[in-house]
């Protein structure tokens, strides 16, 4: 399968009439987390500033007062969801550190 750049996945939103974006990552023991977005929030600037959220919230990652995290969307991963109401694609992404910007040590798909 060929590489895909985030200009890929944007275009697919709109030509396959995406209406939601489920973003996923895996916690430590390797469960998948995910929330999803209005398929309008994906932009092509996200794949590089990342989307914010709670790392205190998923087991094993975060302590409360150090708990913000970012996730980098790899459009590689990018799939519509054929079991979905409204049309999904399904993302996975990278968990990075919101300062360093470097790959989050616990992040099962650095790790590995």
């Amino acid at each position: 399968m060929p590489e895909r750049s985030p200009a890929d996945v944007v275009r697919q939103l709109s030509d396959e009439d995406i209406q939601v974006v489920d973003v996923r990552f895996c916690d430590l023991p390797g469960l998948m987390q995910h929330f999803s977005i209005p398929a309008h929030e994906l932009t092509e600037d996200v794949f590089e500033d990342g989307l914010g959220f709670d790392g205190s919230s998923i087991r094993g990652f975060q302590e409360i007062q150090e708990s913000d995290m970012l996730l980098l969307p790899d459009p590689n991963t990018a799939i519509v969801d054929p079991f979905r109401r409204h049309p999904t694609l399904n993302i996975n992404c990278f968990v990075r550190d919101p300062v360093t910007g470097e790959p989050y040590s616990r992040d099962p798909r650095y790790v590995a």
